[in-house]
């Protein structure tokens, strides 16, 4: 391949759009996590899918990697340059091409965030449900097949994107899925996408599911003498069907962080994030039934939040969780855990996490998403010794093992990126290898975005 002169032509047809600044490069080969720093070697800023094209086809006749750019905000290494190559940030298609009340349907450029989308239809009646906590731009969240706090009730990027623009690693354009509520038509080529990190092609516009907004919110706050018992008390409730919109668990040591960082003054013990969407007399009624499970599993100190500051108060500190944890031990840096299980086995594998951490000697809170059985554990080292990083690979390596043991997963939200690319295998086994012919067949040059995901065969060196 040959970066140099892909850089070169696309300085001419790009202009000002494209940057080989040092800064620049460095705030694109950044992770939200321990990954060493990883820059490309020039970013471009496209403002059209017929640039995005223009930029793959280049970058396909140099054989150059490209790797797509959301709002970077991925926790599993998606966005290093492992080889080098060009950046494609999305930063500057953020148009909302068209909103279908009716029909409850968006079509959105690729780099608009979620909370961008949802503050453009507050007037619509209408919001788009997942989230994943960070303000992600959508294109990254349908790249990673992101889902987040309310994905219990709304579903993940899989349930709610139906339909893309793709540019191919040839540089053609495609249209997937339509506006119908559902069809029978050939491959789902919208789930062949959503989730493909990259590897296959860069998003450029999605369509995306919208709902209604819900008459009335409740949100609330438990405390429970365990996680066994919150888990438990979840588990009734769900088997119950009770339509809750987010519930989530965070044991002793992130309520100890809650309470050091984000000045709340909760019991430490484990506690459940909950709310309700609905009418006002059946929020009413699920959040009576609730409080009648969580006693009898031991809940005390139900708080009740229905004021819409009360609520953002509440979610807010949830979501800021990693950035607090992170607070909490200046100098610190994370690996963050992503395991999902059936939910009959989450109590059981919390517990053993909880042992693995304390055995590895680090700091590592544990929060997740407990209706759908996602659970993170954030694990503190000094990047300055290496044997911490050790310890807390071994125990997220525990970790894994244990939840594809369980009949679970490696990641419930984050991906894999190059992070946990050595998972695959054992929870694929050979549809690995099948994800791997697909890959050859849409990018048999394997530049989009090489490292990650799939095994790659062959690596090119670059001719500099």
């Amino acid at each position: 391949m040959n970066i140099t002169r892909a850089i070169h032509r696309l300085t001419s047809l790009l202009g000002e759009g494209i940057t080989v600044s040092k800064p620049v490069l460095d705030a694109h080969g950044l992770s939200e996590t321990y990954f060493p720093l990883t820059p490309p070697d020039a970013v471009v800023f496209p403002t059209s899918t017929e640039q995005v094209s223009q930029i793959v086809t280049i970058c396909a006749e140099e054989c150059c990697p490209v790797i797509g750019f959301g709002a970077g905000t991925s926790l599993e290494g998606q966005t290093q340059a492992v080889q080098g190559g060009i950046t494609v940030d999305f930063s500057k298609m953020k148009a909302i091409r068209r909103v279908a009340q009716e029909d409850m349907v968006a079509v959105v450029e690729a780099g608009i965030t979620r909370e961008e989308l949802n503050e453009e239809l507050r007037a619509t009646g209408l919001f788009f449900p997942v989230d994943p906590g960070a303000n992600a731009s959508l294109g990254g969240m349908a790249s990673t097949r992101a889902s987040g706090t309310t994905a219990v009730r709304y579903g993940t990027m899989r349930d709610n994107v139906i339909g893309l623009e793709v540019v191919l690693a040839d540089g053609r354009i495609v249209q997937t899925g339509t506006e119908a509520r559902k069809s029978a038509a050939g491959y789902d080529l919208t789930g062949l996408f959503v989730g493909a990190e990259g590897t296959l092609g860069l998003i450029t516009a999605l369509t995306l599911r919208l709902r209604g907004q819900p008459e009335a919110i409740t949100a609330a706050i438990c405390a429970f003498p365990s996680v066994d018992n919150a888990v438990a008390c979840v588990t009734d409730a769900i088997q119950m069907d009770l339509s809750m919109a987010r519930i989530e668990i965070v044991d002793t040591a992130t309520v100890a962080v809650f309470n050091s960082v984000a000045g709340a003054t909760m019991p430490e013990t484990p506690h459940i994030l909950l709310e309700f969407h609905g009418t006002e007399s059946s929020v009413k009624e699920m959040a009576q039934v609730f409080g009648e499970i969580a006693a009898d599993h031991g809940g005390m100190g139900f708080d009740w939040a229905s004021r819409p500051e009360e609520r953002a108060a509440l979610w807010r500190m949830r979501h800021h969780a990693y950035w607090s944890i992170l607070q909490s031990r200046p100098g610190a840096t994370a690996l963050v855990t992503d395991v999902c299980v059936p939910i009959s086995r989450l109590a059981e594998a919390v517990s053993a996490a909880q042992d693995d951490i304390a055995a590895s000697g680090l700091f590592g809170p544990i929060l997740g998403h407990v209706g759908d059985g996602n659970f993170h554990a954030i694990l503190m080292f000094d990047p300055a010794k290496p044997d911490e990083l050790a310890a807390a690979k071994a125990a997220s390596e525990r970790m894994v093992s244990r939840a594809l043991d369980m009949g679970g997963t490696a990641t419930g939200e984050h991906g894999i990126g190059i992070g946990k690319l050595h998972y695959m295998e054992r929870e694929h086994g050979a549809g690995w290898s099948l994800m791997g012919d697909i890959k050859h067949a849409l990018d048999p040059q394997g530049i989009m975005n090489p490292g990650k995901l799939i095994a790659q065969k062959e690596a090119v060196t670059a001719v500099l």
